[in-house]
């Protein structure tokens, strides 16, 4: 459980500290008051760039620019997160410096934002990063090993581009990839199952969906390494050609099709797309407490947008039955007001560029 929260000179909050007791968090206000800030902090108690993917050099307030600070108590562990002008960001774990990557064992985080409401019509990386962060949940591991493909990969990129035909350099960065990329791909593979397992044996009123990864113009992932590795060297013509690496796990896709209706999710109305994803994450949280005995801290941002009030109770009470620990922000009251006393209630006001926070009671 997030049981602290403390913001420092993060984005519009001076100095913001708040205290929770399990139960889901719904912060109101209007547009540009800086809910979504909030969110945004605590997605940076993970690994990675949080939920707006800033560099830590743009998460300061302005105009001061000091540097920030996020500082939370969360399952017991104390967890800082800071940068200081335009240094790159630090972790730290009951005092200890450490890596992003360990922050991923103690949070696992999952969030919705309404940037996502357009994920199964645009590019695949916005697919992919969906995908590793749903891993990401299962698999605190994931994130050392996709940072390790993809700084094998930017090497072999850098050789490519430079003309460089030396074999040797290839292989042994072929290796790194191979190894590292069979990993990624056992454990997409793996958690996928999971989620739709966990969606086709639950209870609830949001759409299930069918998904598969697949591979993109011809690419392949194997999960043999030495399979991998042999694929990515018979593609190094090609790759010359084009300047950069076409054959691997950062190369595929996730398709979803709507089971109801057997329409692909690409193909299905606004409100629909959220649907879909609001059911991928309830599985999610819902194969995470039955393998581990926890769920995951669940960021939905404007969640509320594209359901209608049945939908919005049936979130709620989905939310409320898994004891998920959830925050989710919105324009008015009102539309948590079928959460009665299940939630805690923040109400976020702005004035001249600075964040303020007030507790309410339930509507």
């Amino acid at each position: 459980m997030l049981s602290d929260l403390t913001l420092s000179h993060f984005r519009s909050h001076r100095r913001t500290v708040l205290y929770f007791d399990g139960r889901p968090v719904a912060i109101y206000g209007p547009n540009g008051a800086g809910k979504t800030n909030i969110l945004e902090a605590i997605s940076l108690l993970s690994p990675g760039r949080g939920l707006r993917r800033a560099g830590a050099d743009e998460l300061a307030r302005r105009p001061e620019a000091l540097g920030w600070k996020i500082s939370a108590l969360l399952d017991g562990h104390e967890i800082e997160t800071f940068a200081e002008g335009s240094a790159a960001r630090t972790a730290q774990i009951d005092g200890k410096i450490t890596t992003q990557a360990a922050l991923g064992r103690i949070a696992r985080v999952l969030w919705l934002v309404p940037a996502m409401d357009r994920l199964w019509i645009e590019g695949a990386d916005g697919r992919r990063r969906f995908l590793d962060r749903m891993v990401l949940s299962f698999v605190p591991g994931h994130a050392d090993v996709v940072l390790a493909y993809e700084k094998a990969m930017r090497e072999r990129n850098r050789l490519l581009k430079d003309q460089e035909r030396d074999p040797a350099w290839y292989s042994a960065l072929e290796a790194q990839m191979a190894t590292s990329g069979a990993e990624i791909s056992v454990n997409r593979r793996t958690v996928l199952a999971r989620i739709i397992e966990a969606q086709r044996d639950s209870a609830t009123t949001f759409p299930a969906a069918d998904m598969k990864i697949v591979d993109a113009e011809g690419s392949c992932h194997p999960e043999d390494p030495f399979m991998l590795a042999d694929a990515i060297a018979h593609s190094r013509p090609r790759d010359f050609a084009a300047g950069r690496t076409l054959v691997g796990p950062h190369r595929v896709d996730l398709e979803a099709v709507y089971l109801a209706k057997g329409a692909p999710a690409s193909q299905c109305s606004t409100g629909e797309q959220k649907a879909l994803l609001v059911s991928l994450i309830l599985a999610n949280a819902r194969a995470l407490r039955a393998d581990i005995g926890q769920a995951p801290l669940l960021l939905l941002d404007e969640v509320a947008a594209h359901l209608d009030a049945g939908r919005r109770a049936a979130l709620y009470d989905e939310l409320c039955a898994l004891s998920v620990q959830a925050f989710m922000t919105g324009t008015g009251v009102e539309l948590f007001d079928s959460l009665g006393l299940r939630a805690q209630y923040l109400e976020v006001t702005e004035t001249e560029g600075l964040s303020a926070l007030h507790e309410r009671p339930a509507p």
